[in-house]
């Protein structure tokens, strides 16, 4: 039985346990219709929560939800709706791109083959190409064709930018706002490409050791936060204030990660901070500054 939810994604309560690493209790919510990154250092936990959700590994607590299909009850389901694409896929067996796409679109009623043979041509995939002697980009590239040429409702992209040069990553992330020009299809992408998920993402949420630190709109959260250069009368900052973050100091002087909406320019005065001027900050400072507190 489907559950209602104006969620593409929804996770609760998701726990896994490996040696040295447990991620969770994750909630998680991907809007439909929304660009979501998902960014963290390496070990964050990204690939595991992407990986559960396909259904690759048994979680060992909470719910994952996709368009209200259960993950694992409703698989079939839930994975006629999805495109994936990871470093870690293997097409290598096919041998041919002509036999692992003629492999792969027999599962999809709804596959595109005009649309399909359009992405090999803009991404220089030929159809007589051995897959084991493509370039690691190309590789990548095809298996974005692969996941798009069903036209899904929703793309799940782990690091499929990792190991591409400047050229491959502008022609993938050029198909990919081509392919989510319609505000109905869903993409989580994680990555390390700050600067292009600032660009291309509209909501976000930040790993830390299988925590998830914060969530939501990517404008938002890069506009609540401000880094703040200020001089301490007493050259003490309170280093348990929540949602003020020491970045760096030299003497009187302070660098300060703060969320805008705990401690407005005012609030910092009172507290007994001078000289302050606050500046915005990037997606990639924003990440540096929440995880350098833990």
């Amino acid at each position: 039985m489907m559950v209602a939810t104006e969620d593409a994604i929804r996770i609760r309560g998701l726990e896994k346990s490996f040696p040295g690493f447990h991620l969770g209790p994750l909630d998680l919510n991907v809007p439909k219709g929304a660009i979501y990154g998902l960014i963290g250092a390496n070990g964050a936990g990204k690939t595991t929560t992407i990986d559960l959700i396909m259904g690759m590994g048994a979680k060992e607590a909470g719910d994952i939800h996709v368009f209200g299909f259960d993950h694992i009850r409703d698989e079939v389901e839930m994975k006629k709706r999805v495109g994936y694409v990871s470093p870690d896929l293997n097409f290598n067996a096919w041998g041919t791109v002509r036999r692992l796409i003629g492999f792969i679109r027999a599962f999809y009623a709804d596959w595109d083959d005009t649309y399909c043979a359009e992405l090999l041509d803009r991404l220089k995939i030929g159809w007589t190409d051995k897959i084991a002697t493509l370039s690691y980009g190309s590789r990548t590239k095809l298996a974005l064709i692969v996941a798009l040429a069903h036209r899904p409702a929703l793309l799940l992209l782990d690091e499929p930018t990792a190991g591409l040069d400047a050229i491959s990553k502008r022609e993938l992330f050029t198909e990919l706002l081509d392919a989510v020009q319609d505000e109905e299809r869903t993409v989580l992408i994680s990555s390390h490409n700050l600067d292009d998920l600032q660009r291309f993402t509209d909501h976000i949420g930040i790993l830390h050791h299988g925590k998830l630190l914060v969530e939501g709109s990517t404008a938002e959260l890069v506009e609540r936060y401000r880094l703040v250069d200020c001089l301490s009368r007493d050259g003490q900052i309170p280093k348990t204030t929540e949602g003020l973050i020491v970045q760096r100091h030299d003497g009187d002087r302070w660098r300060l990660l703060v969320d805008s909406t705990q401690h407005p320019l005012e609030a910092l005065e009172a507290q007994g901070l001078t000289e302050i001027t606050a500046t915005p900050v990037t997606l990639e400072e924003l990440f540096v500054g929440l995880v350098k507190e833990r």
